[in-house]
């Protein structure tokens, strides 16, 4: 029997990257992954390959729509799905690869197969050839999340799908019925509305992307529509049927009166659910919450000790960064280590066209607290760089405490907000100042100035540039 200090279940970004820390601080490690692929979810069908395609479908969208005002002439474009879909492909499996280099690397054993405790100490897996039992001192399960429905959404992954079906599309759709208006169903809606599909969008509430800050949500809202997004808000979807060459919706709208939509295909899109089927953990004696989430403490372990949780299958936000970031944490408190996360900064992100990215408190989180506060706020079309690229929707906000001018949140819209909201959060990590952001010198002409401009507008009231 193989014995371990540390056995990881689940190979996605939390549980390689934990995998990987725990053999770096000098444990022998291993790393149970039920599918013949290392990386989860999110770099098999989910943060990877939507990527590639949202970039591929970006490129046309730009050629068809843009390309002619820079003088550049394309003359009869197409496209072809399939080779996008190809691409994708070879993306995921670069980058899968690159993991299993990884656990080489390091020297980390991986079984392939589906593990489960036989008590705490003790785990079975059940592989393509038979099963084999490990001993381990420690566990750290990382076993994500999977798509979420509620009744009468059902998805039979044909005509109703979830994102996985979305990444492997043998058309393009003329008309695309999307469940949700958050993360999943703006990103794959954008894929194939800059391919030619009429999106519709039906959500339970009164915005899309509704836990972010709410002038973030107008403003994507706004380009969407320029895309020929489709909002229905504040509908209750009842069900949804297959009737062979189409799919049609029935919802409930405000008015609680009974509304229909026709697509040829509808994408399931309302968020994640925790994985935890077959992991035994009532042979461990983990604990569930009431959501079907694992319990744990603020060292995130479970309430059994030595076996802990981190990403998907835990409280919090369901991001691949969160994950790989209590992994280091996990790995690092078994080594006897102290060390931290602040969930406060952990920034979220919006890859559509332009990009939304925030982090900290959103102006209504801000405002409940009853503490006095300021916003500076930025418009993209008023920087150099955004009108050069013809890239000029978008906003960045910043808020601030009235009294101490320490950065509370900060939120943009803008191209490339994903790499800009990092100066946010080291700012924000290091307690700065609207004025401390507004003090330091941005590159001109960039995107970056317009996170100074609104910081000033935070500080002082007044922006040089508007």
């Amino acid at each position: 029997m193989s014995k371990y200090d540390v056995t990881i279940i689940g190979s996605g970004p939390g549980g390689y990257v934990a995998a990987i820390k725990c053999a770096q601080l000098g444990l022998k490690t291993a790393i149970i992954e039920k599918y013949s692929t290392l990386g989860g979810t999110c770099l098999n069908v989910g943060c990877i390959p939507s990527k590639a395609l949202l970039d591929s479908s970006h490129h046309y969208h730009e050629a068809k729509h843009r390309f002619s005002n820079h003088g550049i002439s394309t003359g009869d474009l197409s496209f072809d799905l399939e080779t996008m879909i190809e691409r994708k492909r070879s993306v995921v499996k670069q980058t899968c690869d690159g993991i299993s280099y990884l656990m080489d690397k390091n020297n980390i054993d991986v079984f392939e197969g589906v593990g489960s405790f036989i008590d705490k100490n003790n785990i079975k897996v059940t592989g393509k050839d038979g099963e084999k039992t490990i001993q381990t001192d420690k566990t750290i399960l990382a076993t994500g999340s999977k798509p979420n429905f509620f009744p009468g959404m059902e998805p039979d992954k044909k005509r109703i799908i979830t994102s996985t079906e979305a990444l492997e599309m043998k058309e393009v759709p003329k008309d695309l019925l999307v469940i949700g208006g958050g993360v999943i169903g703006l990103e794959l809606g954008s894929v194939y509305a800059r391919l030619g599909s009429n999106v519709t969008v039906i959500e339970f509430a009164d915005t899309i992307i509704p836990t972010m800050d709410k002038t973030m949500s107008k403003e994507l809202q706004k380009a969407l529509k320029k895309e020929g997004f489709k909002f229905n808000f504040n509908h209750a979807v009842q069900k949804v049927t297959n009737e062979g060459d189409k799919v049609i919706l029935t919802a409930l709208n405000k008015k609680d009166e009974e509304v229909t939509f026709e697509g040829d295909y509808c994408l399931v899109a309302v968020g994640r659910k925790p994985y935890t089927e077959g992991l035994g953990l009532e042979n461990a004696g983990v604990k569930l919450t009431d959501r079907g989430m694992i319990e744990t403490n603020d060292h995130l372990q479970t309430n059994v000790k030595g076996i802990y949780a981190i990403g998907d299958v835990v409280k919090g936000a369901m991001l691949a960064h969160k994950a790989e970031e209590e992994g280091v944490y996990v790995a690092e408190t078994i080594a006897g280590q102290k060390p931290h996360i602040n969930y406060n900064l952990i920034p979220g992100v919006v890859y559509t066209w332009p990009e939304v990215a925030a982090v900290g408190k959103t102006e209504e989180e801000v405002k409940a607290t009853g503490k006095p506060y300021k916003v500076g706020q930025f418009p993209i079309k008023a920087l150099g760089r955004a009108r050069a690229s013809m890239d000029i929707l978008g906003v960045v906000k910043v808020i601030a405490d009235e009294e101490t001018d320490e950065v509370l949140g900060v939120h943009m819209i803008s191209a490339r907000a994903a790499d800009l909201i990092m100066e946010a959060v080291v700012a924000m990590e290091y307690r700065a100042s609207a004025e401390d952001i507004a003090r330091i010198c941005h590159p001109h002409p960039t995107y970056s100035e317009g996170v100074k401009e609104a910081a000033m507008g935070a500080w002082m009231g007044k922006p040089i540039h508007i």
